[in-house]
């Protein structure tokens, strides 16, 4: 067995030097470019322990306000135990698209977790226009998704994946900061985007749905590793944005957090 192991091992090896003959133009560009992004020891070091002070300084009630490294509280104060069952929608708004997913989680057949998404365009004039036409569109997409799905009579739990940066006193409430990537929408800063999308809902008036909690991808995604690994706490997104979020002990959030029971 080693011995074949060993043969597959050599073979696997000969295929990637025969890749290699094979001459790349672009080659001395790349390395080019990637020798510029090689870091000393020292030099990581040293961001390290500057990223610490700004993300300790961004913990701070007295020195958040000029912290670069923002630290805003999600209100999530555990990663799933396995335990949780229910049939959920999730949207998530952020990226280059609109996403929407039905999760069904359930203890039978080893089939923990059922998903069936779609994906919907967030063309520009949407994204530029107004909050109003923003959370319509969003509105108009989970109509569509429901009605395909003939689940419009249900009153479904809705988790909101709203990626930008909020201010959250509650897990089910998210004032935009400020809009960053390609997203522009007036009136939307400095409101409540639970609030909005719900305006919309109820204004079409053709299903209800009940927003019980708005997250940040990061977050989302640490809780999706979560389910299948317990010592998972920190989220890590790297696409149209970057950002991360991590599991932080109560006892260094020097924040004003009044409502933190919630």
């Amino acid at each position: 067995k080693r011995s074949g192991d060993a043969v597959e091992r050599r073979t696997e090896i000969e295929k990637l030097k025969g890749h290699r003959l094979w001459p790349n133009p672009q080659r001395p560009r790349i390395d080019k470019y990637l020798y510029a992004m090689r870091l000393s020891d020292e030099t990581l070091i040293d961001i390290m322990t500057r990223f610490k002070k700004e993300m300790k300084n961004g913990l701070s009630r007295d020195f958040n306000p000029t912290a670069t490294v923002k630290m805003l509280p999600t209100f999530v104060r555990s990663i799933p135990d396995g335990s949780e069952k229910g049939d959920f929608i999730a949207l998530d708004l952020g990226g280059s698209s609109f996403r929407i997913l039905r999760v069904q989680v359930n203890h039978e057949k080893n089939q923990n977790v059922h998903m069936e998404s779609e994906v919907y365009d967030t063309p520009e004039n949407i994204v530029h226009g107004s909050g109003s036409q923003l959370f319509d569109h969003v509105a108009e997409c989970l109509g569509d998704f429901m009605e395909k799905r003939k689940i419009k009579d249900k009153k479904l739990p809705v988790g909101f994946t709203f990626s930008f940066p909020c201010q959250q006193s509650k897990i089910d409430e998210a004032i935009l900061i400020t809009w960053t990537k390609r997203f522009k929408a007036s009136g939307v800063e400095g409101a409540d985007v639970v609030k909005l999308l719900n305006k919309a809902i109820k204004k079409r008036g053709d299903y209800d749905a009940n927003i019980v909690a708005v997250v940040n991808d990061t977050v989302g995604t640490m809780m999706t590793c979560g389910y299948d690994d317990q010592q998972c706490e920190v989220g890590l997104i790297i696409g149209t944005g970057t950002n991360a979020c991590y599991m932080e002990e109560l006892r260094h959030i020097d924040l004003p957090l009044e409502t933190m029971d919630h």
